[in-house]
């Protein structure tokens, strides 16, 4: 063939699909004259590697090769829409950097499987129109939010945590806030990416991006949404004809043109967190591509994660909230049962007791004005039990697991209905195995008995449950009970008139590093239901009122609670700290391991811990014990401490070692 046919970049560099550590790298291969015109940078391919035939992506092309002698060429160009834009593959490797990661593993999160019949539909050239004049929103109710708004119009990129006043009125609208910052970045001609954590804070936030953006405005990215809608809407942001894109966390990779603002609702709900290897955090991907592109970020919420304060500790992100007076005006009236001596003068027993005198007060007080919402932590009816006379939990004669009451009907006794929580069988003529008594009473109560007992106290009221898959969409504004559990509550029209959070305890004693971070998180997911204080909404905690979380509450104060978190955490040397790594597998892998790390000069190893979990094998003749390893280090020594840990595992994965380790950097779970 003459030299003058050749293609002029007649090497493709391209990123195959292969998890494998040690060979996470591009590879090179020739393109022929037939493939040249296809073969674009960001096209999906098929290679053959290793003998079989792999798909992949081609990251450039280039003139000369890396590699002597002569290329294998492409097997075939699977499509030449260029789906890996160099902006997305740049932050694929910064993610998959950052998180001790391969390409390939997050390449797979960024980009959508291909629907070809969606690819290869006629494409529409649209050319959006954004609405009428848009007020900005709740931004005007905060003293820097016209400015924020105002420097995204001019195409500037400022950064901040919107600390949103927890409440039904206007200003704790934080939809259609997000909505109007992404307004603003589309006018100074760029474009913006919303990622929310779960389906019904996106349906929030689509009907408030409907609002302010029309409804031809912006894409709904999400996998839920199925293989054609969802690749649809991924094209849509590709080709330009969306400059917004708002979704779930693997809308965090959408290749939104000219990005100018990354933008995240509640960064402390763990749905936020990938389940998948090398499981990155979707704060943490939009942190990574807002400093790629020098965009504007925004990450709202009613509560404040350790993680965004140290952010503005360090000066990367600004504060943007109210000043305390207004919090104080605008917030709900937030109170602790037995918070005081007159109370307890009241109610002696308040201390103790599961509802008391001072709660039905309040809501006596509260529903002539409206629903009342009374959130529950745990599902079930009586959800755990144990022996009335000496405390021992009660436990199943078969399988020794947890025993448990559901709902009972009339004339049923608890002692009969008693069945174990992991076999199923009734626990009929139960005796406590220490002290002999067949008495039973439940330390947890879940939100169905809560529901039958507020029915009983308050016979004229008609009583709602909205439960995991039970949720209720709405409630009327209309006198009404509803118990929920966290994450169900529903909004109600203008707002509850009160609401009630009741067994606090079992949210801090979790045990959990984020445990009271966690807990004020959903509780004030809750008093933002709650219609203002000056609209007489009112919220009563039923715990113990010296806690650090419940005073917080009390006093709206996220941000004062992050702070002391925060100081916390520097001081017992846990993230955002430090830099902290788990190592899981069994105990030859971790030796080995260990044994081929080199760590950096401060880095600490700690463990492996005490066996946890243990695992079948598949002829089931023995178990495999799984063992955790921790190495820390200062965030000076983070990126040599992450490459170390990748390197080791490289060097595992070139010798084929048996056993499998799971890493994970800053884990949002760590026990």
């Amino acid at each position: 063939m003459p030299e003058s046919s050749q293609p002029e970049l007649p090497v493709a560099r391209v990123a195959v699909d292969i998890p494998l550590s040690h060979l996470d790298r591009p590879f090179n291969y020739a393109v022929t004259v037939e493939q040249d015109a296809a073969a674009a940078p960001g096209a999906r391919v098929r290679v053959r590697f290793a003998g079989r035939l792999r798909d992949g992506f081609i990251l450039e092309r280039v003139a000369v090769g890396d590699h002597e002698g002569a290329l294998a060429p492409l097997y075939k160009i699977i499509s030449s829409e260029p789906v890996l834009t160099p902006e997305i593959a740049r932050l694929i490797r910064k993610v998959a950097d950052h998180y001790a990661g391969t390409f390939a593993d997050v390449m797979r999160l960024a980009v959508p499987p291909r629907h070809a019949a969606t690819e290869l539909a006629e494409r529409l050239e649209t050319r959006h129109q954004l609405p009428g004049d848009h007020p900005g929103g709740p931004f005007v109710d905060y003293p820097t939010g016209t400015e924020f708004l105002a420097a995204l119009r001019a195409g500037g990129a400022p950064r901040a945590v919107w600390q949103v006043t927890p409440s039904a009125a206007p200003s704790g609208d934080w939809a259609l806030g997000l909505a109007a910052a992404a307004r603003a970045c589309v006018a100074s001609g760029r474009g913006a990416v919303i990622i929310v954590p779960d389906q019904a804070d996106l349906d929030r936030l689509s009907e408030a991006c409907t609002e302010v953006l029309g409804a031809t405005g912006f894409a709904v990215l999400v996998a839920e949404a199925g293989p054609a809608a969802r690749y649809r809407a991924f094209l849509a942001a590709l080709r330009g004809q969306v400059r917004v894109v708002i979704g779930n966390r693997a809308a965090a990779y959408a290749p939104v043109h000219d990005l100018g603002l990354a933008a995240l609702w509640d960064d402390g709900d763990d749905l936020l967190a990938e389940q998948r290897a090398p499981y990155p955090h979707a704060r943490e991907v939009l942190a990574l591509r807002a400093h790629d592109r020098q965009a504007a970020a925004l990450f709202a919420g009613y509560a404040r994660t350790a993680e965004a304060q140290a952010w503005i500790e360090r000066g990367w992100l600004r504060e943007l909230a109210d000043d305390r007076a207004v919090v104080r005006h605008t917030a709900p009236r937030v109170r602790v049962t037995a918070d005081s001596d007159f109370a307890l003068e009241r109610d002696a027993a308040a201390r103790a007791a599961r509802l008391p005198h001072e709660v039905f007060d309040m809501m006596r007080a509260a529903l002539p004005q409206g629903p009342v919402l009374v959130s529950v932590p745990r599902a079930g009816y009586l959800v755990a039990l144990v022996c009335q006379e000496c405390r021992e939990p009660a436990r199943c004669g078969f399988c020794g697991g947890p025993t448990r009451v559901p709902a009972t009907g009339p004339g049923e006794s608890a002692t009969v209905r008693m069945s174990c929580g992991w076999c199923g069988r009734l626990q009929i003529d139960w005796e406590c195995p220490i002290c002999g008594s067949p008495r039973v009473r439940a330390p947890i109560v879940g939100a169905e008995r809560t529901a039958e007992e507020l029915g009983k106290a308050f016979p004229q009221t008609p009583v709602r449950q909205s439960i995991g898959g039970r949720r209720i969409a709405g409630v009327a504004d209309t006198s009404a009970i509803v118990v929920a559990t966290p994450g169900a509550e529903p909004s109600a029209v203008g707002g509850y008139a009160g609401a009630v959070l009741l067994d606090t305890p079992l949210l801090l004693l979790r045990q959990d590093l984020r445990a009271g971070e966690e807990a004020l998180r959903r509780w004030l997911n809750v008093v933002a239901l709650v219609r203002s204080g000056v609209d007489g909404g009112s919220v009563i905690a039923v715990g113990e009122s010296s806690g650090r979380a419940l005073q917080a509450l009390v006093r709206i104060d996220p941000g004062g609670f992050a702070t002391r978190e925060l100081a916390d955490r520097v001081a017992a040397r846990f993230p955002p700290a430090v830099t902290l790594i788990t190592v899981e597998g069994s105990s030859d892998a971790l030796t080995e391991f260990v044994s081929l790390l080199h760590p950096p000069p401060h880095a600490e190893l700690l463990g492996p811990a005490e066996p946890d979990v243990k695992r079948s094998a598949a002829d089931g003749a023995a178990e495999t014990v799984i063992q955790r390893l921790m190495l820390r280090a200062p965030l000076s020594e983070r990126h040599q401490l992450v490459q170390a840990v990748k390197e080791t595992a490289a060097i595992r994965s070139a010798r084929k070692s048996s056993g499998p380790l799971r890493i994970r950097v800053d884990p949002v779970d760590l026990g």
